[in-house]
């Protein structure tokens, strides 16, 4: 099992991120090691990547345009008003500001679904503010990585009911039913862990200062404290016409199902409305792309890098692996199960995306040993969810860093995926097995 092609790969890729490699030759390097472990030449794996790329496009595509439509908000000036009364009233209360960072965060998962495409509008105009305070970034990271996962996973909404509905899908159709009920109350207790993990983070692992370098701010809508205080900020048309356009986004994404078409609504609408004029058009799409392009880019090469895990049967081996070494323990079975789950998901970086893969090898296991269907699935959607926070090919950790990197302080691996590694994988493994041997 040490030398399966997955476990390598994937050691391959955390080794030289945490080496400080951009995260996008190191999946590169990770997929290409893959491929040779599978016996395909290189120039194979190259193209059985590329050729999985697409699998993300919708993703990538999403991201970038919901980038820009963040860019043409920020510009409208309507974010300064959020902005100046946070640092009206959270000014000094470090623990405070986390939480409420998190509760934003879990908002954007299901009261206003547009996943991270809040960070870029909220967190650079504060980072001033953070580094004032000397607040630990690791600590928001954190903050926001529980608010982008723990809802999918505890809240039967917004995007918490597509993570369920695929669950129940996915068990269905490998010949074990359950209900949308039972699979909420399935992954009650998983979530309760990455609360654990929060509160631990906030309260005793990035609560002293911190101290960072006074540089200076490298992109647009990053506002010193003052500035923001002393801003004249008044209510104006173009805010009212930003709201009318950030609302028509909302409800055309969930008419749609599509945060492309919301994200287009968005952005039309604030070209016509003349919130932001068409000759500014340019400065939005390279902004926009700045923003949020290598996100989009990354999720595209992960999904490629998925693809030569998945074709190649790497995947299926490592599972064979994995049950030959099983036994009758179910303790053991559970822990290594969920083991497995965490290697798939950090190296294909998506919960949603795992969650069919995982189902069609778990649920045959689970049967065989007596597992529980609410057992099963709280095995499935943890073992989905590990690896999501602390993956370098994550939008739950390229989220956060999109954001906190914008004066260029913050670190993706070092400062986002190892403090949201710990904070929640780890609980997560826990609370994982004592809900598969409680339900």
């Amino acid at each position: 099992m040490l030398f399966n092609t997955v476990v390598v790969s994937v050691i391959v890729m955390a080794v030289l991120s945490l080496l400080r490699v951009n995260v996008i030759f190191a999946i590169l390097a990770a997929a290409g090691v893959a491929g040779l472990m599978e016996g395909l030449s290189l120039t194979d794996a190259t193209n059985m990547l590329v050729s999985g790329m697409g699998g993300q496009a919708n993703t990538a595509l999403s991201y970038i345009l919901l980038g820009m439509f963040a860019v043409m908000i920020g510009m409208s000036g309507i974010a300064g008003f959020l902005v100046k009364n946070l640092v009206r009233v959270l000014r000094g209360k470090r623990i405070i500001l986390l939480l409420t960072i998190a509760g934003v965060a879990c908002f954007s998962q299901n009261l206003v679904p547009i996943h991270i495409a809040f960070i870029p509008i909220l967190i650079p105009p504060m980072l001033h503010l953070f580094d004032k305070m000397k607040i630990d970034r690791r600590g928001i990271a954190t903050a926001l990585t529980f608010g982008l996962k723990a809802p999918y996973i505890m809240i039967p909404a917004g995007f918490g009911l597509i993570f369920k509905g695929i669950i129940v899908d996915e068990m269905a159709a490998s010949g074990m039913d359950i209900t949308m009920s039972e699979a909420n109350m399935a992954m009650l207790i998983p979530g309760i862990g990455m609360v654990l993990g929060l509160f631990v983070a906030v309260f005793i692992s990035y609560r002293k200062p911190r101290n960072y370098a006074d540089v200076e701010a490298e992109k647009v809508n990053i506002l010193r404290e003052e500035e923001v205080e002393n801003a004249e900020l008044k209510f104006n048309i173009r805010h009212g016409f930003t709201i009318v356009s950030i609302i028509a986004a909302l409800v055309i994404q969930l008419i749609t199902d599509s945060l492309i078409l919301g994200a287009l609504a968005g952005i039309f609408l604030m070209f016509v409305l003349t919130v932001i004029p068409f000759k500014d058009g340019e400065r939005v799409v390279n902004e926009g792309i700045g923003m949020m392009g290598m996100i989009a880019f990354v999720m595209l090469i992960a999904s490629g890098y998925a693809t030569v895990l998945k074709e190649t049967g790497a995947v299926e081996s490592l599972v064979d692996s994995a049950t030959g070494i099983l036994g009758d323990n179910k303790m053991m079975i559970a822990f290594i199960m969920l083991l497995v789950g965490l290697l798939i998901t950090m190296g294909i970086g998506s919960s949603f995306g795992t969650i069919p893969i995982i189902a069609a090898l778990f649920v045959p296991i689970c049967m065989a040993v007596g597992f529980s269907p609410l057992a099963t699935a709280a095995l499935i959607g943890t073992a989905g969810a590990l690896g999501d926070a602390g993956s370098p090919a994550s939008d739950s950790t390229l989220g956060p860093t999109s954001g906190l990197n914008a004066d260029g302080k913050h670190h993706h691996i070092w400062d986002t995926c190892v403090p949201t590694f710990l904070h929640f994988n780890i609980p997560l493994l826990i609370f994982g097995v004592i809900a598969a041997m409680v339900l």
